[in-house]
């Protein structure tokens, strides 16, 4: 009976971080060996992080990569090991696999297809290859692929299973979105049961500026089915005996679920892109503008779930139009949290602006203008905090306010990190529900959750004065944005043509709003950033 013990090292690597990377990868690779491991496998680019993005424009960084590859080798004794680095061949670059058996190199595989589209850049650094290999470890054959290659059925899976592999490694740096996990599994099973052969996924874990690798690793026997699965956005080593003269692995009932809440994996998500921002770029503590809505105390949550409540500050700025329920309800969160809040009034700051401004704005009525100066010396007040204290200034902007510019450019939008920039209202809602029920109390207090929204920037402010309801305005946002869908598609999403046309007007003419704000976790399929990049010069109105 024909066995291999198979470890998936999930590991968070750092971008850049090759020194910490290698000794990382070092210490996985001599856990898998003290559990008698045949092979140990790490992510895709596991030595550089992933992306590196024009990194791999410097010669000394490819270079120390390659060194770095020598000391892992090295540490290879009595044990098989896959590592994900760039390879150089002249001047080419390679996203490859380094294959390595007891302190030698056996191979090096290239990846063939190259991702281009939505936040991937590959073909501006690296060259496809062309090979697609078969190794042989304790007497067993293996394929390795990397990421995409997997996703072609006439991809280098099918070639490897030809040439009689009967186990595919295959690597990864795939970043998370929702309902991606699903997607995953389906497409190795059909790949595992179309070739008849076992496949290995591994996957890296992280947070990376805007993106988040979920982790997620499973292996899919040669009939499609997941035998073994490891945990959403944690690091940890999942090991398998997989016996290759069966249909599959007998022991399946620990097998952990994918069944979470949507809500569960968007908001774990969230956490450990915010752990990861922060303390991949050597923050220890965040602050945050409460003002008693829902944005900010989400934000706040979540904060307080990646870096601890001693580590979390709130600021309260309270304006001649702030009322007593968002005063009410900061502090109520701030306890709830056990965060330290402090109040910060600006009503006098205030004051001055409009008194300093009286001539030149004389006979002209009070407008957008006014509402902005607030937002901005809310904005102000937090970088003061972040530059006295050497906090990070979390902004709390959501992806419905940040798709239509209902934002203010140096105000709400100052900061260093946005964590909700990629989250709808309405799932802003469903996430701080979700909160409170895994909490089994109310720590967004509950009329956080049900009045109504409001920038209290002028008497009796509602968002609805500029928008359409949320319920309303996110169907169309998701049209516009992540489907490309055109207008006359749209319009059965239950917005009449003039709104539809104001909302999408809106968008396009906010674009450059959006390029002045700062990175925040991707958690839909497209993303503002890398993954829809538009132009802010755009004379192009198809409907409007």
């Amino acid at each position: 009976m024909k066995t291999i013990r198979i470890a998936l090292a999930q590991i968070n690597p750092t971008v850049g971080g090759i020194e910490g990377n290698v000794l990382k990868i070092c210490d996985y690779i001599r856990k898998a060996r003290e559990q008698n491991s045949d092979v140990v496998v790490f992510p895709e680019l596991a030595i550089t992080g992933y992306p590196p993005e024009d990194l791999l424009l410097k010669h000394h960084f490819i270079y120390d990569n390659l060194e770095a590859l020598i000391r892992v080798i090295e540490n290879t004794k009595d044990i098989a090991a896959v590592v994900g680095f760039v390879d150089r061949k002249d001047s080419i670059l390679y996203n490859a696999a380094a294959i390595i058996q007891n302190c030698k190199m056996i191979g090096v595989y290239h990846k063939v297809f190259l991702p281009n589209y939505g936040v991937f850049d590959e073909y501006r650094y690296f060259r496809a290859g062309t090979g697609t290999p078969v190794y042989n470890i304790e007497n067993i054959k293996l394929g390795v692929n990397i990421c995409e290659d997997i996703w072609y059925p006439e991809g280098p899976a099918k070639y490897q299973a030809l040439a009689g592999a009967a186990v595919i490694l295959n690597i990864n740096a795939s970043p998370y979105h929702m309902g991606k996990a699903h997607l995953r599994e389906k497409m190795i099973s059909e790949r595992a049961s179309d070739n008849q052969v076992v496949i290995a996924y591994l996957n890296t874990v992280g947070g990376q500026d805007e993106l988040v690798f979920d982790g997620g690793s499973f292996i899919a026997d040669k009939t499609g089915e997941i035998i073994v699965r490891g945990r959403q956005f944690e690091e940890e080593m999942i090991i398998s005996e997989i016996v290759l003269d069966s249909l599959s692995q007998t022991d399946k009932k620990h097998i952990s679920s994918r069944e979470s809440p949507l809500e569960e994996e968007v908001y774990k998500a969230l956490v450990l892109g915010t752990r990861d921002y922060l303390i991949k770029n050597d923050f220890k503590q965040a602050v945050i503008g409460l003002s008693g809505g829902i944005d900010s105390s989400l934000v706040a949550a979540i904060a307080v779930g990646a870096i601890g409540k001693e580590n979390v500050s709130g600021i309260f700025m309270p304006s001649p139009y702030t009322s007593k329920e968002s005063r009410e309800d900061a502090y109520e969160l701030s306890k709830n949290l056990g965060i330290k809040i402090i109040e910060a009034p600006i009503s006098n700051i205030f004051e001055a602006y409009r008194e300093n401004l009286r001539v030149e704005f004389k006979g002209i009525p009070d407008d957008r203008t006014e509402e902005n100066l607030q937002a901005r010396i809310r904005g102000n007040i937090l970088m003061a905090f972040s530059n006295k204290f050497g906090w990070l200034v979390l902004t709390t902007g959501n992806k419905s306010e940040m798709s239509v510019g209902y934002a203010t450019l140096y105000g709400d939008m100052a900061g260093g990190f946005a964590v909700i920039k990629d989250v709808p209202k309405t799932l802003v809602y469903e996430l701080c529900k979700w909160k409170n029920s895994n909490e089994g109390r109310a720590v967004i207090p509950e009329r956080v959750l049900w009045k109504e929204p409001s920038a209290e920037l002028k008497p009796n402010q509602k968002d609805t004065d500029s928008l359409p309801p949320y319920p309303v305005l996110d169907p169309i946002l998701k049209a516009y944005i992540e489907d490309d869908k055109s207008f006359e598609d749209i319009l059965p999403s239950g917005c009449d043509i003039e709104c539809t046309s104001k909302v999408i007007e809106m968008i396009d003419r906010s674009e450059y709003k959006r390029r002045q704000s700062p990175p925040g976790i991707k958690i839909t399929p497209r993303a503002f950033g890398k993954d829809r990049r538009f132009p802010i010069t755009n004379k192009y109105k198809r409907c409007y």
